[in-house]
């Protein structure tokens, strides 16, 4: 695949004060070339509105080990590894870098048809664990599995090979994404465009504490729920990509909280995630190349979504999911379309986390 490639620009400012100012409303185009087999890729991007992050071109160091459709990104800060998930026929459906680009290993599993979503759990713990959706049509698809940081196997949540019907909670239907909370407490978006089409909660026991699982455009509906995150004030962040909406829920009640659908006319959100400091959502916007960060509404109040900063990726680029580094900042992105992961780390003139 060619991605085509834009121009440079390059501005010599004569001051800091204009370096800033230029770097705020017109940070320009940046572009570097790679190979991958045969093909030229071309990982242009532009900054609009605040430059919030910028493209690690460093990262990995060996990029031509993408081989398939990449899906998914997870982080473990504490052992800096990033998991990346692919697609494809005889390819790796896992591999593993360094925060640093260095390439460490892959999972050579027979237990995983077609990733989809991917989280590392516990990861402050000695026992950190990797889940994964499963939305394959196979024998082992319809599934979120439970993995050691290496690869091994430990649990499978569902039915191996059998698609929900919407009557039983752990019976899923291409489930798109699962996020474990620090207590133990699991969140599942399940329906990337299967039967289902439902927000659950489990306990740390894996018991369900509540769910919603209609199919709409009514509040607490869903058409095809693609991820989910949770803040530190009991609120869960669901992107309903088939409504072009965000819709909001007590963590505790499981309920409705608010919508945000006004930054998503032209677009669907896929992926929504909060940055280390609790000020940004990003969310990603796949058809239109983007990935744009969003004010985080104060306590109590959810309010309207505001874009704050947005990174433009080129044509066909198609970012699917990310994931963020909580210690540094730095954003993964996970892309079909280019096959391949990108790191974004925070800009900052000062140093710090944006």
């Amino acid at each position: 695949m060619l991605i085509k490639k834009r121009g440079h620009r390059c501005v010599i400012a004569s001051s800091m004060a204009s370096l800033v100012l230029l770097m705020m409303v017109l940070y320009g185009t940046i572009g570097t070339q790679q190979q991958q087999g045969s093909f030229s890729l071309t990982h242009d991007y532009q900054l609009l509105g605040r430059p919030l992050y910028k493209l690690d071109l460093s990262w990995p160091r060996n990029p031509e080990l993408f081989i398939g459709e990449v899906f998914g990104v997870a982080l473990d800060q504490f052992a800096g590894v990033v998991y990346v998930a692919q697609r494809g026929d005889n390819v790796p459906k896992v591999l593993l870098f360094t925060t640093d680009g260095d390439f460490l290993m892959p999972w050579n599993t027979t237990t995983l048809e077609m990733p989809h979503g991917i989280f590392l759990a516990d990861a402050a713990s000695s026992n950190p664990t990797v889940w994964i959706t499963d939305v394959g049509n196979g024998p082992y698809g319809h599934c979120i599995k439970q993995y050691s940081p290496s690869g091994k196997l430990l649990q499978v949540l569902g039915t191996p090979g059998k698609a929900g019907s919407g009557l039983n909670p752990l019976q899923f239907d291409q489930p798109a994404e699962i996020f474990v909370h620090s207590s133990g407490e699991m969140y599942i978006v399940d329906g990337d465009g299967g039967m289902n089409n439902r927000l659950i909660k489990l306990s740390k026991e894996q018991e369900v504490l509540w769910i919603h699982g209609e199919k709409g455009q009514g509040l607490a509906q869903f058409y095809i729920p693609h991820s989910v995150t949770v803040d530190n004030a009991q609120r869960v962040w669901v992107a309903d990509r088939g409504n072009k909406r965000i819709q909001v829920f007590n963590s505790i009640t499981g309920e409705w909280l608010g919508t945000w659908g006004s930054c998503f006319t032209e677009d669907a959100p896929y992926s929504v995630r909060l940055t280390p400091d609790k000020k940004y959502f990003v969310v990603v916007q796949l058809n239109t190349n983007q990935i744009s960060l969003l004010d985080a509404p104060p306590v109590g109040l959810i309010g309207q979504c505001r874009v704050v900063s947005v990174i433009q990726l080129a044509d066909d680029v198609k970012p699917h999911l990310v994931d963020l580094d909580l210690k540094t900042g730095a954003l993964y992105v996970a892309e079909i379309g280019a096959q391949q992961a990108q790191k974004f780390t925070p800009f900052s003139l000062r140093g710090g986390f944006l």
